[in-house]
C-alpha cells in the first residue's frame, strides 16, 4: 500500500471530482474565447459575401435569419479587377522573403552563438543596434539605390527590403535560442568528426523548429499585412495585395462590395498558417522560459 508523500495532502474522490469540474469548465471558457476571437472573422466573411445595399442598410448578423441576401458577386467581382495577380504577387513576395530571412538569420545566429571569430561580440551588438532603426528612414536612400540598380518597383527589390530589416530582429531571436543548446551535444558532434556546416544542418537547427516556426509565422504575417514597403517599391503590376486594395479605396465611399472579400482573402491565408503551425508557435514562445 503506498502513502502520499510528506507534505501533500491526499485526494480523495470529492477533490478529483472538484479538479474534473474545474477542468472543465477552463476548457469551456477557452471554447467561449476562441469564439469570441472568431466573431470578427465571422462577420468579415458575412460581409463579403452580401450585396451593397445590404450592407449598407442592416448590420451583418441580419444576414444569418435572411440567407436570401448572400451571394458570391462580390468575389466575382473582385476578380474581375486582377486580384488574383496581386494574390499571387502577394504569395512571390512572402514566400521568398521567409525563407531567405530563416536561412540566412539561422546561419547567421549559429555562428554568434558557437563560432569564435575576432569582433564577434561588437558585430552582434551591432545587430542588435539595428533593431531600433526605423523602417521609415531607409525608403528615400534605398529608393534611389534601387533605381540605380535598375530594380525599383520589381518584386525583386521588395524581397530585398524586407529580408534586409526582417534580418536583425531574426538572427537576435535565433541566436538566444541556439545559445540554450547544451554545450554537450556540440562537442559529442565535434568528437565524432563533425564539421560546422554539419553540426549546424544536423545537430542545432532540427532542435530549433519551435523558433524557426515562431519566426516564420512572424515574419510571413510582417511581410502579407506589409502596406508602406509595397506603396514605394512596388510597381502597379508587381503590387500585392494591400496595396491593391487599397488603391480600390473610394473618394466619397467605403466600396465594402469590392473591401470585403479582398480582406477575407488575405485574412484566411495567414489564419490557416497560424492554425496549422500553433503547437510550434507556443513551443517557440515558451523556449527558455523553464530548464
Amino acid at each position: 500500500m503506498t502513502t502520499p508523500a510528506l507534505g501533500a495532502p491526499s485526494r480523495g474522490p470529492l477533490g478529483r471530482a472538484v479538479d474534473r469540474i474545474g477542468g472543465g469548465l477552463l476548457q469551456a471558457l477557452m471554447v467561449v474565447i476562441g469564439l469570441f476571437w472568431l466573431v470578427p472573422t465571422l462577420g468579415l466573411f458575412v460581409v463579403s459575401i452580401r450585396n451593397e445595399t445590404a450592407n449598407n442598410s442592416t448590420g451583418w448578423w441580419t444576414a444569418l435569419t435572411r440567407p436570401a441576401e448572400l451571394t458570391l458577386r462580390n468575389y466575382s467581382d473582385l476578380l474581375a479587377t486582377g486580384f488574383t495577380s496581386s494574390f499571387w504577387n502577394t504569395v512571390l513576395i512572402t514566400v521568398p522573403t521567409t525563407v531567405l530571412v530563416i536561412g540566412i538569420a539561422a546561419m547567421a545566429a549559429y555562428a554568434f552563438a558557437w563560432m569564435e571569430f575576432r569582433g564577434r561580440d561588437t558585430l552582434f551588438l551591432v545587430v542588435v543596434g539595428l533593431l531600433v532603426v526605423p523602417v521609415q528612414i531607409a525608403l528615400i536612400p534605398i529608393a534611389k539605390l534601387y533605381g540605380t540598380l535598375g530594380i525599383f518597383g520589381s518584386i525583386a527589390g521588395v524581397v530585398l527590403f524586407h529580408t534586409a530589416f526582417g534580418l536583425p530582429f531574426a538572427i537576435f531571436l535565433l541566436r538566444n535560442f541556439f545559445a540554450g543548446i547544451p554545450r554537450s551535444l556540440l562537442e559529442a558532434a565535434r568528437m565524432d568528426g563533425a564539421g560546422e556546416w554539419k553540426i549546424f544542418s544536423t545537430v542545432v537547427f532540427p532542435l530549433a523548429k519551435p523558433a524557426v516556426a515562431s519566426l516564420g509565422i512572424f515574419q510571413f504575417l510582417w511581410v502579407w499585412n506589409d502596406l508602406l514597403v509595397a506603396l514605394v517599391f512596388a510597381d502597379t503590376g508587381n503590387q500585392p495585395m494591400t496595396k491593391a486594395l487599397q488603391s480600390q479605396m473610394r473618394q466619397f465611399g467605403t466600396n465594402i462590395d469590392i473591401l470585403a472579400p479582398g480582406a477575407f482573402l488575405s485574412l484566411i491565408i495567414p489564419l490557416i498558417l497560424f492554425f496549422a503551425f500553433q503547437r510550434y508557435f507556443v513551443q517557440g514562445m515558451m523556449a527558455g522560459s523553464v530548464k
